[in-house]
């Protein structure tokens, strides 16, 4: 079994241009902490893997071939800072598609499941949306919700029978709540 981490893009690991789209790489900036955050894991042993939904592609507001301009520009400050650069799943389908991939639904996970062999039981994905949460659990992870992105909107839009295991300010606050719950159960 492989040690993974999933998380969200945009919004989690970078600053979210709420109401608009990161379509141009000057417009990429990571949350405060994500970078460290990302450490972490990584020096946990943890396989970071990014599930993002890009419906501005398939809504027609920017290209694909700019979609992976900004992911190349992302990977390249990874790399600067001693990250490697991860699998990425991208949906990029419109928000009206109908997709089996758009989160909430779970097909990013099914494909990286196809990639990587892990336990669902004791994996989180980490996102900022209720559909982040939602996918996670449909797909049977444990989930960290952050506050940061749009996720100071949509916490209370969460669902109260089903609540994530992590509430947190940040990723790094996520990171720091799941490695120490990982650390306790083993």
């Amino acid at each position: 079994m492989e040690k993974i981490i999933f998380v969200d893009r945009d919004g989690v690991i970078n600053v979210d241009l709420i109401g608009d789209y990161i379509k141009h790489p000057d417009e990429f900036r990571f949350e405060p902490g994500a970078v460290q955050a990302l450490h972490m894991f990584r020096d946990g042993g943890y396989k970071i893997v990014i599930i993002s939904n890009q419906a501005g592609v398939g809504d027609g507001i920017f290209t694909e071939a700019a979609m992976w301009k900004v992911h190349r520009h992302m990977e390249s400050l990874l790399k600067k800072e001693g990250l490697a650069a991860w699998k990425t799943y991208y949906c990029l389908h419109g928000k009206e598609a109908g997709c089996g991939c758009r989160k909430p639904e779970t097909g990013l996970f099914e494909q990286a499941a196809r990639d990587f062999t892990f336990d669902r039981k004791t994996t989180f994905f980490i996102g900022d949306k209720a559909s982040d949460t939602n996918a996670g659990k449909r797909f049977g992870l444990k989930t960290a919700f952050v506050r940061t992105g749009h996720g100071a909107n949509e916490e209370k839009l969460l669902d109260p029978k089903n609540p994530p295991e992590i509430k947190a300010a940040n990723l790094l606050e996520a990171a720091r709540q799941i490695l120490t719950r990982i650390s306790h159960h083993q």
